[in-house]
């Protein structure tokens, strides 16, 4: 099946495996920017100080550089996905300022017309 593919199209396809790599590494390093590759005799682990970022989601090691970095990723994303509707965050005074706003554009509303 590749021997039908131009070289173009090879060269191509490599340069956008290369753009979501990056990408990855990107996103793993804007919410760790301190993270660094580790690796010891069970493979490749992405660390911030001590910390193994993606052991709280039991993500395994891996003898792939690039694999590390996607685990890494979906564990940044796991985490960003819960502190977004997590029950703590989710206080009554900011659902109690939300209606007060919402209830004085009402009443502004009201005395325009």
């Amino acid at each position: 099946m590749i021997l039908y593919f131009q070289r173009k199209d090879l060269d191509h396809f490599n340069m956008r495996e290369e753009i979501k790599k990056e990408r990855i590494k990107k996103r793993v390093l804007k919410d760790h920017p301190k993270a660094y590759v580790d690796h010891d005799g069970n493979g490749y682990k992405i660390m911030v100080g001590n910390k193994y970022i993606a052991e709280d989601y039991f993500l395994p090691d891996t003898h792939d550089l690039d694999k590390a970095w996607e685990y890494a990723a979906l564990a940044c994303k796991t985490t960003q996905n819960f502190n977004r509707s997590h029950p703590d965050r989710m206080d009554l005074s900011n659902v109690e300022n939300k209606l007060n706003r919402i209830n004085n554009r009402k009443r502004r509303s009201r005395r325009v017309r």
